[in-house]
């Protein structure tokens, strides 16, 4: 066995560690300022010892890291299992702590970069902002037809509560306060004392993180969902997204930007589904939808009046040199009717100041209308535009074009956003639900409570389109379509919660998850514009529809790689149909953060879809993780936004069409081939006689459902035996966990090992962008395997043939991988990323092997003796902390 290094070889063991990884210098000055603080902190605050075993596990899963000796990994695993329960509570904390503080470095430097290259407009690689891809369609189809496709554009995140946020808001809240401390500690003078003052604070927060429990005591209630999410728009969501427009139209307009009315459109709508997704979560119900609609109104009026007000007081604007227009004087007078002591005393402060008393009475009227007063406040957002664009005209024709089209602009587009309602919140049920729900109806007799319950979400919806206006509420989707009827259902439902025909505006979209639904999706949708309602509906819409697409139950269901190819072949078949129909589609793409459910970077999969399946619209869910991680940090929400907005822009140009279905045509017989080989593979897995059971032996599956993620059960039944009742989300965490990573990546080996001409593949990885993504995608869930670790899991499960079966399909995806993508390992041609992966693999097979040992130990524990708590708890605290490590769980 080697001995432990010195503390000497241990310094130098980890700088050859971080020399290896090329991480910038002021990203490693970060990591190592962070990670010392964090020392300071269990010498201070652990139990004696503490540091030093940290420090033992850390240095030899770096040896064991760099090198692959059986001897190396058996020294670490053998540090992991020497430690008492308690004190592999404490290591498995403190890992899960320093992996917290390396990705707030991360984000750092990506802030650090971003604002670098904000400064350089035209910098060479600046080719994924909305600018460039405007001036790209201006190339290809005028000036006129790229500015009608600009006031077109739409980007509709959806925001979810599916239950894959590991750590908690208390974790959440510390990160963020010590992102600002890290800002305050580079902009200080070295050295000087507002720098140690950042330090001393950002050692009281790493204090604070470190006794801040990490494990939530109990699941969060629905409405702890809904003002979870309202914190990301509150800290950035509601003054980023203007700000991004403005960015767009500086880089169109240049020195004009600001002096006229703008070219960028309000091109972002956000949707939420958290306190409307009913599907399998029997705690979210209409009083629980009523409340998420309230809480994210408070929200957005609240920044509205606060912005309007502060605007306002910049409107110094003397009535001589700006003269208001006739309709900012009507303007006055009638706000001044409507609040006399108000108008009264800011007219006192504001005399000669006719826009500023204007926009002072306009907040005020907005107080009103977050307060209920109907009498005084807006009755719909339009009303409110009105009087902003009053203001803007008034300004604009006095001469004062700055400030109509700087600040007052600003507020017109967050208005044009959010409206009063901030997030459009869609309600989503199972169509089992409704059926049932129906025939009990129709048979007439006492109503059970899950009926009454159906019945009062349509009530639900009307009360919050009345209350917050018809954006609001409406979209209702339909989980597991599988007819027509599905669809109708919901209108016939509603008639029957409104006998009087008074119920409020739905537009019904269909959900298609599994392999056979999506193959169904253009019958049924030929089908069901023929039903009355939503004839009707498409009547009134200009004939719009949207299409939703599961990308999870679908992958869960026959693999990844052919799960792929059949929401491409989908999404064309439906862009097809609804082009002959004359529909105006939108596709929700229902992706999840992690690969095996459609994650992976949303731009380089837009500009893979279809011809015709985006044209300028884009939709997507956006959940846990991957929710903070895109919109959490206002640098990192706005570069994400640009990319995103770009990429839809650009998928519908006729250059990325051309080459989408020219690569689709020529390529088509490889598809069939991959799509043949990979399912066979992956049903040789999934299909074998106790699969299942065995799946959730070699995985912590069942202790993932202990973790209080969400409010959201893991199942929608109980059992374990088989796969069709399991949730996607627990799917691939698990897989994650384990290291294995298999939901990503299962049967691509065989699929491109099937093909098997390299000359033929390496041609098509180039030239065809569905692949492209594809091998991209696996790349980076490979590359967050480890084997020796994976064999340890599934050696758990006393089926050395299924393990095998794994593990040949990881070496062969990986090899088939490397040889497309080029060089001699997993991510050659993305270091960046690569960089990321490998600075953490360390310390993450430091908290697997504590894992390892927990899961061991209970799966040991006789079948009908009770689980050793601690234990458990030692489980779940390092799957928060793999979670934290890998940077994505579901």
């Amino acid at each position: 066995m080697t001995p432990e290094p010195t503390n000497t070889e241990a310094i130098r063991l980890i700088g050859r560690f971080e020399a290896g990884r090329e991480i910038p210098d002021a990203m490693r000055a970060d990591v190592r300022m962070l990670g010392a603080l964090l020392g300071q902190v269990l010498r201070e605050c652990g139990s004696d010892g503490l540091f030093d075993d940290v420090e033992r596990l850390r240095i030899a899963t770096i040896q064991a890291y760099d090198d692959d000796s059986a001897e190396a990994f058996a020294r670490a695993t053998e540090i992991a299992e020497s430690f008492s329960v308690q004190r592999a509570d404490e290591v498995a904390r403190a890992f899960t702590a320093y992996f917290h503080l390396v990705n707030l470095a991360e984000e750092h430097q990506r802030v650090r970069v971003l604002r670098d290259r904000a400064g350089q407009p035209g910098r060479p690689d600046a080719n994924d902002t909305v600018a460039t891809a405007f001036a790209q369609l201006v190339g290809e189809v005028g000036s006129e037809e790229a500015q009608r496709r600009l006031g077109a554009l739409r980007f509709h995140p959806v925001f979810t509560a599916h239950p894959t946020e590991a750590r908690r808001r208390a974790v959440s809240s510390s990160i963020r306060r010590l992102a600002d401390l890290l800002t305050q500690h580079d902009v200080a003078s070295e050295g000087g004392a507002e720098q140690q003052r950042a330090q001393r604070r950002m050692l009281e927060e790493v204090d604070t993180l470190w006794r801040t429990a990490p494990l939530r005591a109990e699941k969060p209630a629905p409405t702890d969902e809904v003002r979870t999410v309202m914190s990301v728009f509150d800290e950035t969501l509601f003054t980023t997204v203007p700000h991004v427009y403005r960015r767009i139209d500086d880089a169109l307009r240049g020195s004009d930007s600001g002096n006229s009315a703008p070219i960028a459109p309000a091109f972002v709508r956000v949707g939420s589904w958290v306190g409307g997704d009913r599907d399998g979560n029997p705690f979210v119900t209409a009083d629980v939808t009523r409340e998420a609609a309230a809480i994210a109104s408070d929200h957005v009026l609240r920044g509205l009046e606060s912005a309007i007000a502060r605007i306002g007081r910049t409107l110094t604007l003397d009535a001589e040199g700006t003269p208001p227009s006739a309709a900012v004087e009507a303007l006055w007078d009638q706000l001044r009717a409507a609040d006399p002591e108000t108008a009264e005393e800011i007219a006192k402060r504001s005399p000669e100041e006719p826009h500023r008393r204007v926009m002072l009475l306009i907040a005020g009227r907005v107080t009103a209308t977050r307060l209920g007063d109907r009498a005084r406040g807006y009755r719909v957002p339009d009303e409110l535009l009105a009087d902003l664009r009053a203001v803007q005209d008034s300004l604009e024709a006095a001469g004062a074009r700055r400030h109509a089209f700087g600040g007052v602009q600003h507020l017109i587009w967050q208005v044009e956003t959010y409206g009063f309602h901030l997030t459009e919140l869609e309600v989503r049920q199972h169509s089992q639900v409704h059926r049932t729900a129906l025939a009990e109806l129709q048979a007439g007799g006492e109503i059970s409570e899950q009926t009454q319950e159906v019945l009062e979400v349509f009530r639900a919806v009307a009360h919050i389109q009345n209350t917050y206006g018809p954006r609001s509420a409406g979209r209702y989707v339909v989980s597991f379509t599988q007819s027509a009827d599905d669809l109708a259902n919901v209108h016939r439902l509603a008639r029957f919660a409104f006998p009087d025909g008074d119920g409020p505006v739905l537009d019904v979209v269909p959900l298609f998850e599994t392999f056979a639904d999506l193959q169904a999706a253009p019958g049924i949708l030929a089908e069901v514009i023929t039903h009355p309602e939503v004839s009707a509906r498409l009547a009134q819409t200009g004939r719009r529809m949207e299409v939703m697409l599961g990308y999870s139950d679908s992958s869960k269901d026959v693999g990844p790689v052919a799960a792929t190819l059949a929401l491409y072949e989908a999404q064309a078949l439906i862009a097809g149909w609804a082009k002959e129909s004359g529909i105006e589609l939108t596709l929700f793409h229902g992706r999840g953060g992690a690969l095996g459910r459609g994650g992976g970077p949303a731009n380089s999969a837009i500009l893979a879809q279809p011809p015709h399946s985006v044209d300028g619209r884009f939709k997507l869910t956006e959940q846990g993780e991957t929710i903070f991680a895109r919109y959490g940090e206002p640098a990192i929400a706005m570069r994400h936004i640009d990319q995103v907005a770009a990429a839809t822009l650009l998928a519908s140009s006729p250059s990325v069409e051309k080459r989408t279905s020219e690569a689709a045509e020529r390529f088509a017989e490889v598809a069939s081939v991959m799509d043949a080989a990979s399912r066979e593979r992956f049903f040789s897995l999934v299909k074998a006689e106790g699969f299942a059971p065995w799946f959730a032996t070699v995985t912590p599956l069942e202790e993932i459902g202990l973790l209080a993620l969400g409010s959201r059960p893991a199942r929608r039944g109980l059992s374990v035996e088989s796969l069709e009742d399991l949730r996607a989300i627990p799917w691939v965490f698990a897989w994650t966990q384990a290291r294995i990573n298999l939901a990503g990546w299962f049967g691509l080996g065989s699929a491109l090992d099937a093909v098997g001409d390299v000359a033929l593949l390496q041609t098509a990885y180039r030239d065809w962008p569905l692949l492209r993504t594809m091998i991209d995608n696996v790349a980076m869930s490979l590359a967050k395997t480890d084997t020796r670790i994976a064999r340890r899991y599934l050696e758990l499960g006393d089926r050395p043939e299924l393990a095998q079966l794994v593990l040949d399909e990881l070496e062969l995806t990986r090899e088939w991988v490397i040889r497309l993508t080029g060089g001699d390992e997993l991510l050659a041609n993305k270091r960046v990323l690569q960089r990321a992966v490998k600075m953490r693999s360390p310390y993450v097979d430091a908290l697997s092997l504590l894992q390892l040992r927990a899961l061991r130990a209970l799966r040991d524990t006789p079948e009908n003796a009770p689980q050793d708590p601690e234990l458990q708890r030692l489980l779940l605290l390092s799957v928060s902390g793999v979670a934290a490590g890998l940077q994505n769980t579901g």
